[in-house]
């Protein structure tokens, strides 16, 4: 499920209403230093026709076209979303992009929020941290507490540290949103209590504003992978409801 497009939609999404996608990696390809056994976009050894990333003034015209179409026609946005085909974060002007999508926003929808999806992997680099903290949104990502599962679920490029994770997100002091998946596949349970309760510790010591806890909706690329219920996972969470969090539960 490729995005052909670098500004796409708008789509509805489950989580952020009316969302218009920018992608900022290649269109007929894919670029991520995850490689997740779940994602929409297949593997990332499929995605690797096109190496061309976007520049930072090809963003804010396609952008700016948009907006200026979606105002014509009177179809509202809920969210600038960026999400695309792979980790948003790799494009290396990402922090200027940031800044141009913002003054558009203001210009064009100022009711919209800026929203980020990203795997959290580069987080701990100052420039990347501070475009983050600019936006609404900034929804990140942690599906496994530990390095062993996260090899399992994310296939991560050499050198990811959940820990580093984790400290690199204590920056936002609370104001992001914290987005995990949910599967079971053949060999581990995200939801098994040896692997939920290391979770809930980093909840706690995080203390997001908001908690997405999701499940497989689409084909994925891995077989055998089997989604939880929404009455699974409501209640997975519920110690964490009933501690005060805000959890956003999508279950199949």
């Amino acid at each position: 499920m490729l995005r052909e497009e670098t500004v796409f939609g708008p789509i509805k999404s489950r989580r952020l209403g009316n969302s218009l996608g920018i992608n900022l990696l290649p269109t007929k390809g894919k670029f991520c230093n995850f490689d997740c056994i779940y994602c929409e976009c297949g593997w990332n050894k499929d995605g690797l026709d096109d190496k061309v990333l976007p520049t930072a003034a090809q963003v804010r015209s396609k952008l700016e076209d948009k907006l200026t179409e979606l105002l014509l026609d009177g179809t509202p946005i809920d969210s600038i979303t960026f999400s695309g085909d792979g980790e948003p974060t790799l494009n290396p002007e990402f922090p200027r992009i940031i800044d141009d999508t913002l003054r558009l926003r203001d210009a064009f929808c100022p009711d919209a929020k800026v929203s980020v999806l990203s795997n959290a992997t580069r987080v701990h680099v100052p420039e990347i941290l501070a475009a983050l903290r600019k936006v609404d949104n900034p929804i990140m990502k942690i599906d496994a507490p530990t390095a062993e599962l996260a090899a399992l679920i994310n296939h991560p490029a050499p050198g990811y540290s959940v820990a580093r994770v984790v400290e690199a997100l204590e920056k936002f002091e609370g104001n992001f949103v914290l987005q995990t998946m949910f599967l079971r596949a053949p060999g581990f349970d995200s939801g098994a209590p040896e692997v939920v309760g290391p979770w809930m510790e980093i909840v706690r010591r995080l203390r997001p504003r908001e908690v997405m806890v999701y499940t497989i909706d689409r084909p994925t690329p891995a077989s055998e992978l089997e989604p939880y219920t929404q009455s699974e996972l409501q209640a997975l969470v519920a110690p964490l409801v009933e501690e005060g969090f805000k959890i956003q539960v999508r279950g199949k």
